[in-house]
């Protein structure tokens, strides 16, 4: 018989996560688009970062016919949050400056590498990145790269540049404890002969 399950974080009732969720607000506007593939994951970071930002919104799929409308946000300049030689460096904003609509693709490079060819308009946005940043808190997964972060990682990064002195750190609290879980529930030993750096 299945576990009964948390309608809101949807983690078992025993692990519930919600007295961890934070309610922020912030002036960005953050649009996750997850692949298909991500729902189901286990540390579903994307899922976490919405449920604690007030001005967040997650869409699931590969092709997003609505996009144009999802992007013309009015008040907000749409941007795309994707390492690449084009991409601009986040900084916190000017006192008169209109916020960003950061869109953040959820999923492997792989995965959202294809959400870029699959949606022009998303491709079509300006490009933004996060420049330097502290090492992955994600221990359970190997970085596929230098400066790789999980999405939720990713986006608490992004709104410390863009909104400081205001800080979104809040946001990580249960994704560390969704962590911790995960290491006490495979067992130190484990944990520290397949995963430990």
């Amino acid at each position: 018989m299945p576990r009964p399950t948390c309608s809101r974080c949807q983690r078992p009732l025993s692990h519930c996560l919600c007295p961890l969720i934070p309610d922020l607000d912030s002036r960005t506007r953050l649009l996750i688009l997850q692949h298909p593939s991500e729902v189901g994951h286990a540390l579903n970071t994307a899922r976490l970062a919405v449920l604690g930002l007030r001005n967040a919104e997650l869409r699931v799929g590969e092709v997003f016919d609505d996009l144009p409308q999802l992007l013309a946000q009015p008040g907000y300049r749409a941007c795309l949050l994707f390492p690449d030689d084009e991409a601009v460096a986040l900084s916190a904003y000017a006192p008169d400056e209109k916020p960003l609509l950061l869109v953040v693709p959820d999923g492997t490079w792989r995965k959202a590498r294809k959400l870029l060819h699959l949606n022009p308009s998303l491709a079509a946005l300006p490009r933004v990145s996060l420049g330097a940043v502290a090492p992955s808190r994600y221990r359970l997964r190997k970085a596929p790269e230098e400066g790789a972060l999980s999405t939720i990682e990713a986006i608490v990064t992004a709104l410390d540049m863009l909104e400081a002195p205001q800080g979104f750190e809040a946001l990580l609290r249960p994704f560390d404890a969704l962590i911790e879980g995960q290491i006490a529930a495979m067992g130190e030993e484990v944990f520290i002969r397949n995963h430990r750096r």
